[in-house]
């Protein structure tokens, strides 16, 4: 961002570190803010930045409480402190397009009361993130009124494509020109973020004053607590710290908005002071800022960073084998406070770089041997698969629980963790198990009495206390075989597959009984309605069913492994007859059995490839690769003949097993969706196949971790089988 002759790169980072639990099970975001001159020619910079209490719930009426402290002050007591709040996600060329086009759709309620008050250009978005930037100009260093006009020389309102999704962080920055007039420029950044939470604890006395190399944090949260609630997706309980280096030159205040902005705008500075009037969020706002004034700078990038972050001690509530128990933070494993652990976790920023870079670089290089599109999926997506995560301690091992975000509430979604599973098994399959294993303790400890079959889910986020009423009982039998197989595959675990083999075979049991001729059931495309006798879905009952063929090869059960593939081997032999329109130009699988002007995207036939049961005839792969080009819309092929969306996740999958030429069209078309959608969400994984908009009459699909269900190719290539 341009700050007259000062260029300013604010670079969000929400780390996905998926070979370390302890880092992932932190939400945390970095803010880091480097400053340099852009005309050759040194310039006194004083820099801005605050958070407001609205990211302590998502109930604007309810008070907000605050401290002020700095950790290696003499003066400060070290008490409890947390780690951070997160997801940052960033706008697509659409989504900016949009944001240009309309800045006040994006405005939140506080946001457009000081727009409106102060006929600023703050703005910020609801779900998704947006960054704005307002640069004012004065030629008068004493009239600092807001302006919003055209890019130009005297002042400018831009746009930046950044960001996460729903409250405020606010900058500024006074760049004062020393080797021309007095003129004094001024730059807002305003940023959004949509938090998934984990909870903290106590409080940390206030210091009036800053500590050199120490660090300096803002401590709100919710003044009442309510532990594992939720109000508009916000957590209602733990401690959000708004942290940065306690350094020579750095200011504080906290107050409201109005007069804290105001204060820096007058005087480039704040007057250390910590407002003690705890009220509600929307009673004149609360803000928690920080000035920092870097002195002169010159063409050397000056840097600051921030962390924000939510301490919660306990993140999820679990019935587990002894009753529902609260489930702490896995990085209480390591920290015993909110302090330790955020002094250990701004520190780490340097660390946690290196990571990420050489992430990022892996999956770029990864993803661009197949093709320049389909980097453009991968590289978008990794923050949203892994934001849903909260990583949670169990003694020595970590366990990891899933939210099904936006769609639903709901925690440990089989049919949710099923489609994200390909970039776990990518990453790292460790974390594919941790997913499983409360779904097995859950159904081994008999709390799931609804059947015989493996459960939906395991209450709402972050809840992981009482089944949903809803059952996709061969869907979700089917999902647990594949990813349980999967895990102990890539792991060589099978003691995981032995430990669990009674409560699999229960499960493929069920399979056995209703996956040749399923009944009248929902899949986990649940809200395009139930159907009976679906071919896709059957489908996926077979491969479960030679999954614990393997599986029971695997744990010395040979007589159970024969009988299993012998069952599996008749069944897929009917479902060529019963589920494929052989006489259709060209021939293709139907939606239910005996439909043959139906059809739908055979999703399912990618876990044959993945776990290489080698159940189903190549011959069935190449004819459905030949079929989805012949009923193709502008942003990919459809889910099913009932309607005309499709589903993104499902389309990798098949791409994933398809030949060449319709793996590139099925990629491309989502990648020219992604450039093209009318969307300004974070990715929706359901839109309208013909429009690229959401989808009708399903509601609005966003955030969701389905996404990782883009990385099927790269899954798939490490069982050394090509994409076709």
């Amino acid at each position: 961002m341009d700050a007259g002759p000062v260029t300013l790169t604010v670079t969000f980072l929400s780390p996905v570190t998926p070979n370390d639990m302890l880092r992932q099970s932190m939400p945390i975001t970095y803010i880091d803010v480097a400053v340099k001159s852009n005309d050759g020619n040194k310039h006194d910079v004083q820099l801005y930045t605050d958070i407001s209490a609205e990211w302590v719930s998502g109930d604007r009426s309810q008070v907000a409480q605050w401290d002020y402290g700095v950790i290696g002050n003499s003066s400060s007591s070290l008490r409890k402190r947390a780690p951070e709040a997160e997801p940052t996600m960033f706008m697509n060329e659409a989504e900016l397009g949009m944001l240009r086009a309309e800045p006040s759709f994006f405005m939140n309620e506080a946001e457009e009361r000081r727009r409106r008050e102060c006929d600023s250009t703050t703005t910020s978005a609801v779900s998704q993130a947006s960054v704005t930037t307002s640069v004012q100009e004065s030629h008068n260093a004493t009239d600092l009124t807001p302006t919003a006009t055209s890019i130009s020389d005297q002042s400018t309102t831009t746009i930046v494509d950044k960001v996460v999704s729903s409250t405020s962080v606010f900058a500024t920055a006074n760049i004062t020109a020393s080797d021309t007039s007095a003129n004094t420029t001024s730059i807002t950044i305003t940023s959004t973020a949509f938090s998934t939470s984990t909870s903290a604890n106590t409080s940390a006395t206030a210091s009036s004053t800053s500590a050199a190399n120490g660090i300096a944090y803002h401590k709100v949260w919710r003044q009442l607590q309510q532990e594992f609630s939720e109000e508009s997706q916000q957590a209602s309980w733990g401690y959000w710290y708004y942290a940065t280096k306690s350094v020579a030159g750095l200011t504080y205040q906290s107050g409201a908005d109005i007069d804290v902005r105001g204060q820096f705008t007058t005087s480039g500075g704040l007057n250390n002071t910590n407002d003690t009037d705890f009220r509600a969020i929307s009673d004149d706002w609360p803000v928690f800022a920080y000035a920092v004034d870097l002195g002169s700078v010159g063409s050397e990038s000056v840097s600051t960073v921030f962390t924000l972050n939510l301490a919660q001690k306990n993140a999820i509530q679990f019935e587990g084998a002894d009753g529902i128990e609260s489930l702490q933070s896995y990085w209480t494993n390591t920290h015993s406070d909110d302090l330790s652990a955020l002094s250990f976790f701004y520190n780490d920023y340097q660390e946690v770089v290196t990571m990420t870079t050489d992430l990022d670089n892996k999956i770029a290089s990864d993803s661009k041997a197949i093709s320049s599109d389909y980097a453009t999926l991968t590289t978008l997506i990794v923050r949203q698969a892994f934001n849903s995560l909260a990583v949670v301690g169990n003694g020595t091992s970590p366990y990891v629980f899933l939210k099904e975000i936006s769609s639903d509430g709901d925690v440990q979604t089989v049919d949710v963790i099923f489609p994200a599973m390909p970039i776990f098994v990518y990453l790292n399959p460790d974390i594919l198990k941790n997913l499983l294993i409360p779904i097995f303790i859950y159904q081994e400890a008999g709390h799931f009495t609804q059947g015989s079959y493996a459960p939906h889910d395991l209450g709402y986020y972050p809840n992981a206390t009482a089944a949903g009423t809803e059952t996709q009982p061969l869907e979700e039998c089917g999902n647990m075989l594949i990813m349980s197989l999967i895990y102990a595959q890539r792991s060589g675990d099978t003691d995981f597959l032995s430990q669990h083999y009674n409560t699999l075979n229960q499960w493929t049991q069920y399979l056995v009984n209703e996956s040749l001729i399923p009944s009248n059931q929902i899949s986990t495309d649940d809200f395009a309605g139930s159907l009976a006798n679906q071919t896709n879905l059957a489908l996926k009952g077979m491969i479960g069913i030679q999954a614990m063929s393997i599986i029971a090869n695997m744990t010395g059960h040979a007589a159970d492994g024969a009988n299993y593939a012998q069952t599996a081997a008749s069944f897929i032999a009917q479902w060529q007859n019963l589920g494929i329109a052989h006489d259709a130009s060209p021939p293709h699988t139907t939606l239910a059995y005996g439909q043959n002007d139906t059809h739908g995207l055979l999703y399912n036939l990618y876990a044959d490839a993945l776990l290489q049961t080698n159940l189903v005839p190549v011959e069935i792969y190449q004819m459905q690769s030949n079929f989805y080009p012949t009923v193709a819309d502008t942003y990919g092929s459809p889910l099913d003949t009932r309607h005309n969306y499709t589903k993104s996740d499902w389309e990798i999958f098949c791409a994933a097993i398809a030949d060449t030429n319709t793996s590139t069209w099925l990629i491309s078309d989502i990648a020219k969706w992604i450039n093209e959608t009318p969307t300004n969400t974070p990715v929706t994984d359901l839109y309208q196949a013909d429009s690229g908009d959401f989808a009708q009459g399903t509601g609005h699909f966003l955030d969701r971790p389905v996404v990782g269900g883009w990385f099927a190719p790269l899954a798939l290539n490490q069982t050394g089988i090509p994409v076709r």
